[in-house]
């Protein structure tokens, strides 16, 4: 099986660079187009056995499973360009935000096989979360080569499309959010005498395993909460200061700004 991005840069490169990481031959089942001469070198360098191509179209005629790594801005261009070398029996993945599969069908042909998914930058480190997505042309072993690649790069789950709004809000941005909150602790520790080095572990490390916890553990995330929580306790005193400054909706309010720009973005693409 050959496997093509187009696009080598931040998910792309992620993805490409875990899956040619998951095993001694998985590099030189690899081609990648990306118009960077500097993405491609640097790629090249580091995973000798891929092949790099000179053009999108190329890279489809060659390929059993096409990977679009390219923003939205730009899809549309790419997609009119490996059309003429799609078919059935390729497979193409898009990872564009706000462009689903209808769109994407309506440039590529109605009986083309499309995944659409929605990945976050942890992929750069094995710990991506991706949501997962396809149209009917899919078959079951398409599907099931699809994930192979995505476990190369974190855990991958099955939705339906219309959650993939939401999705954008819970893991595709929360990254950002979750940069923040690590960020805010990183700077009161400083102000209480820390170094930003010892800031940044301790803070990282302590979302790294709550984050753990949440997964491992079946409790409720209410009682996770409560467990770290002792009467007229520190950590009483803390959540209970953030409560009253609203934290909670806060955080959902940046979920719902990030759900409701995926949305527009979506319909932008149709007009």
């Amino acid at each position: 099986m050959k496997i093509g991005f187009i696009g080598g840069g931040n998910m792309g490169g992620a993805i490409l660079a875990g899956y040619a990481s998951a095993g001694s031959d998985k590099a030189s089942q690899i081609a990648l187009f990306d118009k960077s001469e500097e993405v491609c070198a640097k790629m090249q360098k580091r995973f000798p056995g891929l092949t790099l191509c000179s053009s999108g179209e190329e890279l489809c005629s060659s390929s059993d499973v096409v990977i679009l790594g390219v923003k939205p801005q730009v899809i549309e261009g790419v997609l009119s360009e490996i059309a003429g070398a799609c078919s059935k029996d390729k497979l193409v993945i898009s990872m564009a935000a706000g462009v689903d599969l209808e769109f994407l069908a309506e440039h590529l042909g109605a009986d083309i096989p499309i995944i659409r998914i929605m990945p976050n930058t942890p992929a750069k480190v094995g710990e991506a979360m991706i949501a997962v997505c396809r149209n009917k042309n899919v078959t079951d072993a398409m599907f099931e080569a699809a994930m192979e690649i995505f476990s190369a790069v974190g855990k991958a789950e099955e939705i339906e499309e219309n959650l993939m709004d939401c999705v954008i809000g819970v893991s595709g941005s929360s990254p950002a959010y979750t940069y923040m909150y690590i960020e805010a602790l990183v700077q009161a520790a400083q102000a209480n005498g820390m170094s930003e080095e010892k800031a940044k572990v301790f803070a990282a490390q302590s979302v790294l395993g709550a984050a753990k916890m949440v997964l491992e553990s079946p409790e409720s995330l209410e009682q996770l909460r409560i467990n770290v929580c002792s009467p007229k306790g520190t950590t009483i005193e803390a959540v209970e200061t953030l409560f009253a400054n609203g934290f909670m909706d806060k955080v959902k309010e940046g979920f719902q700004a990030a759900v409701d720009r995926s949305i527009e973005m979506t319909e932008e693409k149709k007009k």
